[in-house]
């Protein structure tokens, strides 16, 4: 991938960057794109042709709008639901609340308890990230909990970031993933207002890193050394990015939600522009990536075409032997189509199959996927009313 700078007209209200930003490189450096070595296609192409069956179990219901899902180990899932604003523990098919103290989450729309990640080192310091709309400032924000040792509350230890922009709840954004080097990645959306996705001086319409220890910018951010939001961001031009996940080459990738028509697939280069510019009046007609835009900006690595199928989250296959021809493909579930779309991409980040299997075709709206700790795929649904469910799904 090419370098990508930020011009002056590319963006609202700015002037260009002192240095042109570096494509992106897994160890987070300034230096070279991140390409595949020798032993790259080992580590991100399928085994074997063998297309799997797929197992589906329910692991847990009861839930509402459940937004994220992370493995804890022990058969012990935490489970955010945006709605309720709670945080949720699955455990042996039941499911109880764990109160976030001194919460004061601000539910709208599309806007609610939202993304979460869980710590390297959780199983020491029983850390979590979350990211939710606030009502403090009436913005979206990322903040680290600690969980005591009998799962029964959630402690806030800090403010990581704030100052995601807000309006009516739409388009609240707020994926979370942390890279292989320790870095906290968030999508943010854009707020359905036409300036945030390509001005330098807003968080929204953004791919952002960070230290989840300390929340100051991550060192080789195109923009770290700058003042203001921009320190913090790694791509602009996105409209409301629902999906973040890392493949196996060490590229991060990003799911987002389209207008009308092209939800897209996004391989992630520092500082690189993705070419959402609604213009005046939030005019969602235009492209998802227009390529009328001043500079150079990034073609989506898969698009759904006209009209959107509402890509929610998604994560990236492992590469076993069980998984055959589904292994290092980027599983993402589909909200209106009812779905799990199964994308395979060469070692260039090329789509190379499509596909969507039948045994996810029954459960209705799909909201995201997450890997389990033994590489089967845990996924939620998205139909409300109480009734949504934890999938566990494992090929044979």
């Amino acid at each position: 991938m090419v370098a990508l700078g930020l011009s002056t007209a590319a963006c609202t209200g700015e002037s260009s960057p002192a240095t042109t930003p570096p494509p992106l490189n897994p160890s987070g450096s300034a230096s070279a794109p991140a390409s595949p070595s020798s032993s790259t296609p080992a580590a991100v192409l399928p085994t074997s042709d063998r297309v799997p069956t797929l197992d589906v179990q329910v692991v847990g219901d009861g839930l509402d709008h459940p937004w994220d899902i992370a493995d804890i180990g022990e058969d012990r899932f935490l489970v955010t639901e945006r709605d309720r604003a709670v945080l949720s523990l699955v455990e042996g098919g039941e499911r109880r609340e764990i109160p976030l103290e001194d919460h004061d989450i601000w539910v709208s729309g599309e806007t609610g308890l939202m993304g979460l990640e869980i710590d390297p080192g959780f199983a020491e310091n029983r850390r979590i990230y979350t990211c939710q709309g606030w009502n403090d400032g009436q913005d979206v924000r990322v903040i680290s909990w600690t969980l005591d040792a009998g799962l029964t509350r959630a402690t806030q230890e800090r403010t990581l970031i704030d100052g995601f922009p807000t309006s009516s709840g739409r388009h609240g954004g707020c994926r979370l993933l942390i890279s292989a080097d320790g870095a906290l990645w968030v999508g943010t959306g854009d707020a359905a207002t036409a300036e945030n996705p390509r001005s330098l001086d807003s968080l929204g319409g953004k791919t952002l890193r960070l230290d989840p220890e300390t929340g100051e910018p991550w060192p080789g951010n195109p923009w770290a050394g700058d003042e203001g939001p921009r320190r913090f961001i790694t791509s602009f031009g996105h409209r409301n990015v629902q999906g973040l996940a890392q493949r196996a080459d060490g590229t991060i990738w990003s799911i987002e939600h389209g207008s009308d028509r092209d939800d897209e697939v996004n391989e992630i280069t520092l500082g690189g522009d993705y070419g959402w510019n609604p213009g005046s009046g939030y005019d969602e007609s235009v492209p998802m990536t227009d390529q009328n835009l001043p500079g150079k900006q990034v073609e989506a690595a898969w698009d759904s075409g006209n009209p959107t199928v509402a890509t929610g989250g998604g994560t990236f296959i492992p590469v076993q032997e069980r998984w055959g021809a589904y292994g290092g493909a980027l599983a993402v579930a589909v909200l209106k189509d009812q779905e799990l779309r199964i994308l395979s991409f060469d070692e260039a980040g090329k789509l190379t199959d499509d596909s969507s299997p039948e045994a996810l075709h029954e459960h209705g709206r799909l909201r995201t996927v997450s890997p389990a700790a033994d590489g089967d795929l845990l996924v939620t649904t998205d139909n409300g009313g109480g009734e949504d469910v934890l999938l566990r799904v494992t090929p044979r």
